[in-house]
Parts: structure tokens; C-alpha cells; sequence
């Protein structure tokens, strides 16, 4: 990230940000649990985990969207690149219920490789690589304990 940070990263998340993006890990990591204590019902939680990652890499890939075409000449390559966590998520949800494991690790991967392009991104805030670390950590956790589940 390049943006200048005049608290040497230690710009604190708001708490709003910080309180609904914790909010967010409950179904990320409360899905595999409720698999584990509820064995019949882990075929459920595998495919409500797959379809939550998918909407969760929907949000970053919108969020990536809406921010390209506030400016005023919106990068093409941007546009396209803030498809593809929408496009990749929908493919990987339409597998067989059968490779719900492959499913939820490819989810995983995808959110990692937002991660990455986050990390790199210019102009946001200092705060925001602690937060999407924090989140996607916990997020691929839980998609990790319901792939091997």
C-alpha cells in the first residue's frame, strides 16, 4: 500500500468498520462449528459457508467497482479485474455438491488473492490492511475447517 500514513500504520480501524467486519466472521467460522457439533447438518453448512464467501467476495469486488468508476476516467482494467471475485465465486458455487471441499478451498484461495491485490491498492485508508489481514485470516479459517470438515 502507498498511501502516507502519518501514524506509521497505526491509524486505529473505526469502530464501526472494525465492529461489522467481526460481525461478518460469525457465519465464517460459526457455519464449520455447527457442522462439527451437528454432523447431519454439514452438507447445509458446507453449502451455506460456499454461498457466503461467494456473496462476501461479491461485496469486495463491488466495493472495488464502485470506487473505480467514482473516478472520473474509471480504469478499464480496474472494471474488469473487480468482476472477476463475482464471477469466480458464482463458478465455484455451481459445483457438484459432491466437491463442496474443492468449492470452499478455491473460495478460500479467492479471497486471498483479493487480499494481495488489496494490499498493493493506493489511496485507502492506513487502517485498511490490518483490517482485510484480521478478516481474511478468519475467514479462510473457517472455509479451511469446512473444506476439511
Amino acid at each position: 500500500m502507498t498511501s502516507v500514513d502519518p501514524s506509521g500504520g497505526r491509524a486505529a480501524i473505526p469502530r464501526p468498520v472494525l465492529a461489522w467486519g467481526l460481525a461478518g466472521l460469525i457465519p465464517f467460522l460459526g457455519l464449520p462449528a455447527l457442522a462439527l457439533a451437528s454432523p447431519p447438518l454439514a452438507a447445509w453448512s458446507d453449502r451455506a459457508l460456499a454461498l457466503y464467501a461467494a456473496v462476501i467476495l461479491s461485496f469486495l469486488g463491488g466495493a472495488r467497482w464502485g470506487r473505480a468508476v467514482a473516478e472520473t476516467r474509471p480504469d478499464p482494467r480496474t472494471i474488469a479485474l473487480a468482476m472477476a471475485p463475482s464471477v469466480a465465486a458464482w463458478g465455484l458455487v455451481l459445483l457438484p455438491a459432491g466437491r463442496s471441499g474443492l468449492a470452499l478451498a478455491g473460495l478460500a484461495a479467492a479471497l486471498v488473492l483479493h487480499l494481495l491485490w488489496d494490499l498493493r491498492a493506493e489511496g485507502l485508508p492506513a487502517w485498511y490492511p490490518r483490517l482485510r489481514l484480521m478478516l481474511t485470516a478468519g475467514a479462510v479459517v473457517g472455509l479451511a475447517a469446512g473444506a476439511l470438515g
